[in-house]
């Protein structure tokens, strides 16, 4: 059993989706570094469910940090942030106890953990579990911004919307992003996704989407060949954010079916500086980073909680069942994931540059 994750900035996630509250420890934060509970606010606001495209259930997190940081600053001790549940109606997840959803991980962890999983709300495979990564992601942020790298997540895909690409002045784009509730780049798609949404919604289903995320400001060399490279540890990380279902650099899939004179990225060099002239790599050659962006894609599939009966077992009878799901669930959640998937790069980024670079790097000197 393992819920731990990173080798120098380890985090470790604990509680279930209807328990008494959430949390996440993160252990190997440098000392010093700034932490603004005004910001862990404003980013949890961010993956927080607004209106008809989100569940019902509305969460304040009022979120609590209980160690690791003094007079506002990290202490280089464990870091630990809990973040109580407080609007559950446990009993909408009756059924779920012997009947798993679709697509869902209920029948995973009955495999797993024999029955003696907490089915409520998902229990400890809820996207719920995000708000507490996406609290210390808070900090992880904080960390890499006073070093002058720079995160950000648009909604590149939704129900088959496309919003437009990251332009020339991507730090500027990102800039935009961060700030905004809802990550487009282009306002003008923004209420067709929102439609879209709705639209499945109001049929008792969901939609899916793809999250474009960059990153400025990371320098050359980091990550390893082999094993431990930028992306496989970005990718590792990615991944365990529920729902995402595919993880792809640069170009991506899209290289398979391009020639090498179009898919490499040439040199150049300017006041003393090596760039390359495209990035079709994504700020990545041979697993580690080369100074340009880095450009990732998640593939999110639908929210897997839907309305419409499905098939579905009764694992205690072993027989063959309808199911219509109760409760409230996410028409979509891609808008939601953006900020968790900041959030995991973050702290993957983190636990990267302190392997590269020693412990104390993103601290205060």
């Amino acid at each position: 059993m393992k819920n731990s994750f990173g080798t120098h900035v380890t985090v470790t996630l604990f509680g279930e989706s209807h328990g008494d509250a959430i949390g996440a420890v993160v252990d190997g934060f440098a000392p010093g570094i700034p932490v603004d509970t005004d910001f862990i606010a404003s980013q949890l606001s961010l993956r927080r469910a607004v209106g008809k495209i989100g569940t019902a259930r509305r969460e304040a997190d009022p979120f609590q940090i209980i160690s690791g940081v003094f007079q506002g600053k990290t202490t280089g001790t464990p870091l630990c942030i809990i973040i109580p549940n407080e609007d559950t109606r446990s009993g909408d997840y009756d059924q779920l106890r012997r009947i798993p959803r679709p697509g869902h991980a209920d029948y995973t962890a009955w495999c797993k953990y024999h029955g003696y999983q907490d089915h409520r709300g998902g229990g400890h495979f809820s996207g719920r579990l995000t708000a507490a990564l996406v609290a210390v992601g808070a900090v992880a942020i904080s960390a890499l911004r006073e070093k002058g790298i720079v995160i950000g997540t648009h909604i590149a895909r939704c129900g088959g919307i496309s919003d437009r690409a990251f332009g020339d002045d991507l730090l500027s784009d990102l800039t935009r992003l961060n700030s905004s509730a809802f990550a487009v780049l282009d306002s003008d798609v923004k209420r067709a996704m929102v439609q879209r949404i709705e639209q499945a919604a109001a049929e008792g289903d969901s939609v899916g989407g793809v999250l474009e995320t960059a990153v400025t400001g990371l320098p050359g060399g980091v990550g390893e060949p082999w094993f431990d490279t930028a992306e496989g540890l970005l990718s590792h990380a990615l991944f365990s954010i529920p729902a995402v279902k595919g993880v792809e650099f640069g170009d991506g899939f899209g290289m398979a079916d391009g020639r090498g004179s179009t898919c490499n990225d040439a040199f150049s060099v300017e006041n003393g500086s090596v760039f390359t002239l495209t990035n079709h790599n994504g700020g990545v050659n041979g697993g580690i980073s080369n100074g340009m962006p880095l450009l990732i894609r998640c593939a999110v599939k639908p929210t897997p909680s839907i309305f419409k009966e499905q098939q579905s077992v009764d694992l205690e009878r072993m027989e063959n069942v309808s199911l219509r799901l109760q409760g409230r669930h996410d028409p979509a959640i891609v808008h939601r994931a953006r900020v968790v998937v900041d959030s995991m790069t973050a702290l993957t980024l983190c636990d990267l540059l302190a392997g590269r670079f020693g412990a104390d790097y993103l601290g205060g000197k």
